[in-house]
């Protein structure tokens, strides 16, 4: 049985190590369920995504609430918690509601192939 002291502990003792980790796992796994959602792949892919990324996110978010615990209270503490909410966040929408991403997306995509201002700079320079 896991005490929870320990883990916290755990958690603590090699904070710079988990943060090495879940950091980038929370970044690239959101971002890779965000494309998958975006080229519209089959839900089971998406939904094995969102579930990975979920798994770290929500370990980002225990870890941080182990500093909030003991008191710790600095920017990193938050940097990370606004991160662990905003990647769970992105992935429940990729799986509750994929077609408002799919539309966010391809509005965006748009706007970076035609280029933000072509036409405001062509008539600046005739």
């Amino acid at each position: 049985m896991l005490d929870f002291n320990t883990v916290t502990e755990f958690s603590r003792t090699y904070c710079i190590g988990i943060c090495a980790f879940l950091v980038p796992a929370n970044l690239l796994t959101t971002l890779q369920t965000a494309i998958l959602t975006g080229l519209n792949r089959p839900r089971m892919q998406v939904w094995a995504s969102a579930a990975v990324a979920g798994l770290w996110a929500t370990a980002m978010l225990f870890h941080v609430f182990t500093w909030f615990a003991i008191g710790v209270v600095m920017p990193p503490t938050y940097i990370l918690l606004v991160m662990g909410i905003t990647c769970l966040t992105i992935n429940i929408w990729a799986v509750g509601h994929p077609a408002s991403m799919i539309q966010l997306i391809r509005v965006m995509e748009s706007a970076f192939r035609g280029g933000f201002g072509k036409k405001e700079v062509r008539q600046r320079i005739l």
